[in-house]
């Protein structure tokens, strides 16, 4: 199949960015290298910088439309890259962490992408495959660097190479379980209120624990490098404190799986394992194992809120807002 070539921002006069669909509300995108994963953005047009100086990087192949070359810019008119702020679903897969945080762009001056992974990758019951970043057919962490490249290309005026990580529910098991990975690519990370948890523990395989990472990553986790990581938030409702469809649901599901083992099935079909505790309860054991590690993370417990990622949202910000502003300052300084 022969692909047109790549239009990016620098091929597209400022002015048009959004006519085009490169600024605003950037539509899905169908990942290159996995046809199955999608992805869309918020980019605030008054912000980016469409055609950043690249004096050690080759032009692009596309053509150029009415636009300017890197050469006819001063380096010192240009705004800095813009920080990116990566937003993980949930299990519902809807728009309403990405809704809520698209208007931030303009007062934060960044950059927002929402990586969308379908239901039913890995079977016809499966709503669960990217949370642990590994399954049958699916590996959700280098799925989001594969994004991380292609945003890369269309819009250099991004900065991609560390991202702002924040994730609610089902968004929160990949976040932390990206943050135990790849430390080394955020900037900052904020986990809200996961049903299930990684520990740091190596007498469990993963996800429960982190026994044989190695293998299935190839790569370790460092806690080293967990502790260099000095932006950590953890933010949950206090009302948040029941297990998801209650102990009946499970035990049913439970007997679900044991049924579909008796008849020659894995009993696993892409689900994780059963919740047996309120996400407050697990947030606060997990933030006391962190601690004890020398991992320190910003706790916040909201009254009055449930599972709300709407209700988290404010906190979110406030613990985003000064570090976004820092990474652009770095950004001008360097």
């Amino acid at each position: 199949m022969d692909f047109p070539t790549l239009i990016t921002s620098r091929d597209v006069p400022q002015h048009f960015l959004k006519s085009a669909f490169l600024a605003g509300h950037v539509s899905y995108k169908a990942l290159t290298s996995d046809l199955r994963i999608s992805y869309r953005l918020y980019i605030p047009p008054e912000h980016i910088n469409a055609n950043p100086s690249a004096t050690d990087q080759k032009l692009p192949l596309a053509v150029v439309i009415h636009g300017t070359r890197p050469s006819d810019r001063a380096k010192d008119d240009e705004p800095p890259t813009l920080p990116l702020l990566v937003v993980i679903h949930g299990t519902r897969r809807n728009s309403d962490t990405l809704n809520a945080s698209a208007p931030w762009c303009h007062s934060l001056r960044c950059a927002i992408l929402a990586p969308l992974f379908p239901g039913g990758l890995d079977g016809p019951n499966d709503i669960d495959s990217y949370k642990s970043l590994s399954s049958k057919t699916l590996r959700s962490d280098l799925a989001l660097f594969s994004i991380l490249d292609e945003v890369s290309q269309r819009w250099p005026g991004i900065d991609t190479d560390k991202i702002f990580l924040i994730g609610f529910s089902g968004g929160g098991q990949f976040v932390h379980r990206f943050f135990y990975l790849y430390p080394e690519r955020l900037h900052a990370v904020s986990i809200g209120a996961p049903g299930h948890m990684t520990r740091l523990d190596e007498t469990l395989s993963w996800p429960q624990g982190i026994k044989d990472v190695q293998e299935k990553f190839d790569r370790g986790v460092s806690v080293e490098k967990l502790q260099a990581v000095k932006d950590i938030q953890f933010v949950v409702g206090e009302e948040d404190n029941v297990v998801h469809g209650g102990d009946e649901f499970w035990k049913w599901l439970e007997e679900v799986k044991m049924k579909k083992v008796e008849k020659g099935g894995d009993g696993k079909d892409g689900q994780l394992a059963p919740m047996r505790a309120g996400r407050l309860q697990m947030a606060r054991e997990v933030i006391e194992e962190w601690k004890a590690v020398g991992i320190e993370a910003r706790f916040d417990a909201l009254p009055g809120v449930a599972h709300s990622s709407i209700g988290v949202m404010d906190v979110i910000k406030s613990f985003l807002e000064p570090l976004i502003s820092r990474a652009i300052s770095d950004n001008i300084s360097s």
